[in-house]
């Protein structure tokens, strides 16, 4: 499944979320993520990610399950390419 995340969370905090979402997804903005991953993988990451955010953070996930129907767009600065296409 191809997952979209974004958080939000304290400044604390935020280098140890970026450091595990990098293991599993491509950085392509400041609080966001993307990639594919395996239902498994993704149940990793949610402990990992679980064990560093506080109940004042937020880390929602967005799943793509269709790519077909999915169209990238952006303005002003081209994001980093994550050699997947949606």
């Amino acid at each position: 499944m191809y997952v979209i995340c974004t958080y939000d969370i304290t400044e604390k905090r935020c280098p140890k979320v970026m450091k595990v979402l990098r293991r599993y997804m491509f950085h392509v903005q400041k609080s966001v993520f993307e990639g594919e991953l395996t239902p498994a993988k993704f149940n990793e990451l949610k402990i990992k990610l679980n064990k560093i955010i506080e109940s004042d953070d937020s880390v929602l996930f967005y799943f793509v399950y269709e790519n077909k129907k999915i169209k990238k767009d952006f303005l002003g600065k081209e994001p980093k390419p994550t050699n997947i296409i949606i």
